[in-house]
């Protein structure tokens, strides 16, 4: 039985402001990008949240819900010290981390023989000693896989802690509402309501063909989930699945021609964030990402090993016209065919 702690540090960004600046924590902030250059909210703290402001809102739509919200453009540099800070002291707990951000990483302590082995007190520990060291809080979950440590970990936000055993497995997730499940957005849960499925509980009532049948692939994932069932491993290293970039502009694109002339300079951002990738791996397809300006968006999609300017022509011909109006950003990528190392574990 694995021994998983999930660790999630609360309002990153904001957390590290506040640290520094002790005025702004009783205050609404939001860390992101200017009004101006149509910017969006990275992460805000938890006064921020009461107003309904949350990550990739838009800056505009965060001050009309609270006009005196503090903006704060944000210290990336910063906040990638304090991201080596605290997984340094995860690392003089395990080596079997997998970063799935700045601030937030698994941890495999299964085989560890620290405070008697147990993931609890080593969960708690790390807890301490962040608060103590860093001077920010980071939320844990503790459970024998990867799922269950991440919902737990966000089950007593902020600054909590929260453990599931062995024993606890089968009432906790036969109780748990399917919206808990990560991949489960507003539009599958209210697809889960139509279909009366609002547990785990209610997804063991339905058989494996019938979950595939309204839930596609995912349908796999959903029956195993609801018995609690995650076999995934922690890796050291995460396989890269796509390289993209994006631009949202200060004035709408007012029409496809527009956006055509955009595409040259997102292709050569593009290519440079590919070259980096050592050693770089094979494309199997092209994308693009069209965000209109009331805010919907869509992706369109090619498998092609082959990629240039007239097929991402094409594939942004498809995305405009499933809108037809002024688009506020565009994005481009490449489908990756093989696996590579998160850049991100070179901060660490």
């Amino acid at each position: 039985m694995r021994k998983i702690i999930h660790c999630d540090c609360d309002c990153f960004y904001a957390a590290v402001e506040m640290r520094d600046n002790p005025a702004l924590k009783d205050i609404p902030i939001a860390i992101g990008g200017s009004v101006e250059q149509r910017g969006v909210v990275a992460t805000c703290n938890y006064p921020a949240r009461t107003f309904g402001i949350h990550s990739a809102m838009p800056m505009a739509q965060a001050l009309k819900r609270c006009p005196h919200l503090t903006l704060i453009r944000g210290d990336m540099p910063k906040y990638k010290a304090v991201a080596r800070q605290v997984f340094a002291i995860y690392r003089e707990v395990t080596e079997l981390i997998e970063p799935l951000s700045l601030d937030e990483a698994f941890l495999d302590v299964s085989d560890v023989s620290l405070l008697q082995g147990s993931a609890t007190r080593m969960a708690q520990m790390i807890r301490e000693r962040v608060s103590r060291e860093v001077g920010i809080t980071v939320s844990a979950g503790v459970a024998p896989n990867k799922f269950l440590a991440k919902i737990a970990s966000d089950w007593n936000k902020p600054d909590g802690l929260c453990v599931i055993t062995p024993d606890e497995v089968e009432h906790f997730v036969q109780a748990l509402p399917v919206k808990k499940i990560h991949g489960v957005g507003p539009r599958t849960a209210e697809k889960m309501a139509g279909l009366d499925i609002h547990t785990c509980a209610d997804l063991r009532t339905r058989s494996l063909t019938e979950l595939v049948e309204h839930f596609g692939r995912f349908g796999k994932r959903l029956h195993e989930l609801s018995f609690g069932h995650d076999d995934r491993p922690v890796k050291t290293h995460r396989e890269r699945k796509s390289v993209s970039t994006e631009q949202t502009y200060a004035k709408d694109l007012p029409s496809l021609e527009a956006c055509r002339k955009e595409l040259p300079i997102l292709l050569e951002d593009l290519e440079r964030r590919y070259a980096r990738l050592d050693p770089p791996p094979a494309v199997r397809g092209l994308m693009v990402k069209v965000k209109f300006n009331d805010f919907t968006q869509t992706t369109v999609e090619h498998a092609d090993p082959a990629p240039n300017l007239d097929q991402f022509e094409t594939l942004l011909n498809v995305g405009w016209a499933r809108g037809e109006r002024p688009v506020r950003l565009l994005g481009v990528g490449y489908r990756l065919a093989e696996a590579a190392p998160v850049e991100q574990l070179s901060l660490f």
